[in-house]
């Protein structure tokens, strides 16, 4: 936490901006490439098709696959901007 501080403090004195990302939700924003299906949230269930399963196109957060499909997505966009890996 006191390097949180100190950062903050530094971007204060040099006038820098400031922003905020919340990581929880950043795993929302990943493609899934494999098939990832999910049980029905309770108090959402169908009445009629409680048998029924949700295919997810997105990442969850708490979702193995989820790390790796916003992995692939943020190294495609630094690839796409001539970032190279070392």
């Amino acid at each position: 936490m006191e390097t949180m501080w100190l950062v903050i403090a530094f971007a204060a004195q040099k006038e820098w901006a400031i922003h905020q990302l919340d990581v929880k939700f950043a795993f929302l924003h990943g493609e899934l490439v494999e098939d990832v299906f999910v049980e029905q949230p309770c108090g959402y269930v169908e009445k009629g098709n409680e048998e029924k399963v949700y295919k997810l196109k997105k990442g969850l957060y708490g979702l193995k696959q989820a790390l790796w499909a916003w992995y692939n997505r943020v190294e495609a966009y630094f690839t796409k901007e001539g970032f190279k890996k070392m």
